[in-house]
């Protein structure tokens, strides 16, 4: 197996799988002509980018349980923003096609590597700036992770976690019973019931320290549903959650309208109001677009910002 092999199931794949609908782990394997496990390899694949532009559109979610999976296109039918890395692995994987295909194909190859080249160099200098582009930079967590919370959904087996929460230095373990394994937000999270909270908490994978797959078994609730917890391309649960509202710069607003469904106000600013758990979240997302995003409430949040800014100018 290769990339170009890997590239051509991908691109052959998602336009079938993205209806939202659960598709069976088996006739996907088959459609592909390969093994389960390469299937799944693929889609963790997906997951797996890098240099994203700040408010980076997410444009699937991936939903995996013990047989099947389903891809949601949130944004599947409109026109997909391709960073320039991205604009150009294309290129490369479609140079490593025409090496394999015979010479009968290579003019629709080099059609689509011509149109590829004009994309590139249309891209104005500030599309991913670096300064807009440090700041989203970040891992999906371990893949090996990834396989066992999987493997212990698909075995309804308990898994005592290692864990570290946002706001919390130290890692803490705790079992978990995970009820799905979900990608949102450019993420992969489990959405399982922690036997410490006695509840349903979402652990993001980045933040998992340890796996540790336990003989003890569980049952899903009768009438759990993910689509309850995954909503609007985001993994999100809290009972008492706040909201953030925040006014994004005309610089960047655009790429924040396009992940939240919303219409530029008529100075090219956006506000959204966004649900809120964590204060810190809070601090950390809007600091990571700079002076583009301004907090206009809670005060709460304002106030920890410049406590925030204000320790990192004496350090």
């Amino acid at each position: 197996m290769n990339a170009a092999d890997q590239l051509r199931r991908i691109l052959h794949l998602i336009p079938r799988l993205a209806d939202g609908e659960p598709h069976s782990l088996e006739k996907v394997s088959r459609l592909a002509g390969v093994d389960r496990s390469v299937v799944l390899k693929d889609i963790e694949s997906i997951s797996e980018r890098f240099e994203s532009p700040g408010g980076f559109v997410e444009g699937l979610q991936i939903f995996i349980d013990a047989d099947d999976i389903s891809v949601v296109p949130n944004h599947f039918l409109r026109p997909m923003r391709l960073t320039r890395s991205e604009l150009l692995a294309l290129e490369l994987g479609l140079a490593m096609l025409r090496g394999e295909r015979p010479p009968e194909e290579h003019r629709a190859i080099d059609g689509a590597v011509a149109r590829l080249r004009q994309a590139v160099a249309r891209l104005p200098d500030d599309e991913i700036a670096d300064d807009f582009r440090v700041a989203s930079l970040s891992a999906a967590g371990d893949l090996q992770h990834l396989r066992r919370l999987r493997e212990a959904f698909r075995t309804r087996r308990k898994v005592r976690l290692t864990y570290r929460k946002a706001d919390e230095e130290a890692a803490s373990s705790r079992v978990i019973c995970p009820y799905g394994i979900v990608f949102a937000s450019g993420m992969w999270y489990a959405v399982a019931y922690c036997e410490s909270s006695e509840g349903i908490r979402i652990f993001r994978l980045d933040r998992v320290d340890q796996v540790e797959q336990l003989d003890a078994r569980y049952e899903s609730p009768r009438g759990f549903s993910i689509d309850a917890i995954v909503g609007d391309g985001r993994a999100f649960q809290a009972p008492n959650a706040g909201t953030l509202r925040v006014r994004y710069s005309p610089r960047i607003a655009r790429w924040i309208a396009e992940r939240e469904g919303k219409a530029l106000a008529a100075d090219g600013s956006l506000t959204v109001e966004h649900p809120m758990a964590d204060p810190d979240w809070a601090v950390r997302h809007v600091l990571q677009y700079g002076p583009d995003a301004e907090v206009l409430e809670p005060r709460a949040v304002r106030e920890a910002i410049v406590e925030r800014l204000r320790s990192m100018t004496e350090r």
